[in-house]
């Protein structure tokens, strides 16, 4: 289970120059169904024992005042040790969907995605080198603002001996650390399972093939006719566009490789 948390709010507090400001949680009665949080006036964290967690964000519309409520529903399912499989719920509006392509917004999120994974990962394992019950020796968490996180801590260990029990079909113990590009492999864990991010896969590689095939049937159109049987015109507009499609297919290659395989993230750059 991953604990995750959105901030969208207006107040008055002061800001530090990278927008971050206090955020008061409180932890609510936490027993084996999970535990809610709460910020008054306008946020409610639920955790829904074992892997569902749900945030409710309460707004005023400027026009109207009548209060609206933004949804986030998060399911982080543990497969395996080291494995998760993530379903992410976001409610979006009627004409987004008509007017963005869902794998565009897919593939925005899965940066999101991308932009934890690897820290996670490596989080995961200094958890596992410290123990269950020493989790507090390799996470710092001294705000207001990590409440979620100490409260699903506190949940695990009281009702789960502080860990995923995986009976007998696993040892529990961590695989190795596989290479950047497989941890972080995009087609493998969502491309090919989403219907949309698959038809555009597709669609790009059959575009990258027409390029390619121009570019080529374009060079040996020119080869083989000879001088004078077309114009210098003709012959420079061919030569034209197999130099554009050969571009093309290359740039559209690299745009395949990073958004539907793989993105690596740098966090010191980000």
């Amino acid at each position: 289970m991953i604990i995750t948390h959105l901030t969208q709010v207006s107040c008055t507090v002061k800001l530090d120059r990278e927008g971050g400001m206090p955020i008061d949680i409180n932890i609510h009665k936490i027993d084996k169904n999970g535990f809610t949080a709460s910020k008054q006036p306008d946020r409610k964290w639920n955790f829904v024992s074992p892997c569902l967690y749900q945030i409710t964000a309460t707004k005023e519309k400027l026009a109207q005042k009548a209060p609206e409520k933004d949804i986030l529903v998060f399911i982080c399912i543990p497969v395996s040790p080291g494995n998760s499989r993530v379903i992410l719920v976001l409610p979006t509006n009627f004409w987004m969907d008509l007017f963005v392509f869902r794998w565009i917004a897919h593939m925005f999120q899965n940066l999101v995605i991308d932009s934890d994974l690897y820290l996670l990962h490596v989080e995961e394992e200094k958890l596992v080198e410290a123990g269950p019950s020493n989790w507090q020796k390799v996470c710092f968490v001294p705000t207001k603002a990590d409440a979620n996180v100490v409260a699903y801590r506190k949940w695990l260990k009281k009702y789960a001996g502080g860990q995923v029990d995986w009976g007998t079909k696993f040892k529990g113990s961590l695989p190795p650390t596989p290479p950047r590009e497989q941890l972080m492999d995009r087609y493998w864990s969502h491309v090919v399972n989403c219907r949309s991010c698959n038809s555009a896969y597709k669609g790009f590689n059959a575009l990258q093939i027409s390029l390619q095939v121009f570019s080529v049937a374009s060079v040996a159109i020119m080869a083989a006719t000879k001088p004078g049987m077309v114009s210098v015109f003709a012959r420079n507009t061919l030569a034209f566009a197999a130099i554009l499609c050969f571009v093309g297919s290359k740039g559209l290659s690299y745009f395949i490789y990073k958004n539907f395989h793989f993105h690596d993230y740098n966090h010191a750059f980000k």
